[in-house]
């Protein structure tokens, strides 16, 4: 019988449950174990995360500085902020240097102000050179001691055929090593040659170590603009502030 005492048996009872009942401890069973991470993964996320961070740190300090160099050739006024949006007003009498510039500004998310005026009768040696030179005395001033910057940038860029890396070093160690071979003299009618003589100037004053590399490329305008694009780019990355640091990146203890 299934009544024991005139009560129905336990396993009758279970016997009479609908077979729905039983299926989530079935279901809890069939269900496949979550994969685990495997450190590769949880490094790549960690990296990710850390640059995500960095770039978009709100500035805890103003970054910000205006330069000015007036000689017998040129004038130049640069204001730069470090931690801008990449808005550039730039005025120097040359359309390509100055496009050239825009490319710095937008793509190292700098706010970038330029106001030059040379001897460009004579030449556009003077205005390019200079221009270099207040921009790098106007980042080094507006980075002080480099607390808690990343210091190191590197970027590859391409356009089209053409392909440059750029890799920075704010080491307060100035150098500039430029392997670049344009396939032609002039854009229009600026001089390619000029532009070794702007990072020049800017290496010497921001006290940074610079290489910059072609390796690809028959566009001489293509050449140009992907080191431009590729040296905003390094300097956005180097420029960021580390959130795991609050001190001078360096053994030394200053840079």
């Amino acid at each position: 019988s299934w009544r024991v005492n005139g009560k129905l048996h336990a396993s009758r009872r279970l016997a009479r449950q609908p077979k729905l009942a039983r299926q989530p401890k079935l279901a809890r069973r069939r269900q496949a174990p979550v994969p685990a991470r495997n450190a590769a993964s949880n490094a790549a996320q960690v990296y990710c995360l850390f640059h995500r961070i960095a770039w978009a740190m709100p500035a805890t300090t103003n970054r910000k500085a205006s330069r000015s160099r007036r000689t017998l050739e040129t004038s130049i006024e640069v204001t730069v902020d470090v931690d801008g949006n990449g808005v550039a007003e730039i005025a120097t009498g040359l359309p390509f240097f100055e496009h050239m510039l825009d490319q710095v500004a937008r793509h190292g998310r700098l706010d970038l102000s330029v106001e030059a005026r040379g001897d460009l009768a004579v030449d556009a040696h003077h205005t390019v050179e200079d221009v270099g030179i207040v921009l790098g005395q106007a980042i080094a001033e507006a980075l002080g001691d480099k607390t808690g910057i990343s210091r190191y940038g590197h970027a590859y860029v391409p356009l089209d055929e053409a392909l440059s890396r750029v890799v920075v070093d704010f080491s307060g160690r100035p150098g500039l090593h430029y392997n670049v071979n344009y396939t032609r003299a002039r854009v229009g009618d600026f001089d390619v040659d000029l532009l070794r003589e702007f990072f020049q100037g800017f290496t010497n004053h921001a006290l940074a170590t610079l290489h910059i590399d072609n390796l690809k490329g028959v566009n001489a305008h293509h050449q140009a603009e992907t080191i431009f694009k590729a040296f905003g780019r390094a300097l956005r990355m180097a420029l960021a502030r580390d959130p795991r640091t609050s001190d001078t990146p360096s053994t030394k203890g200053a840079l």
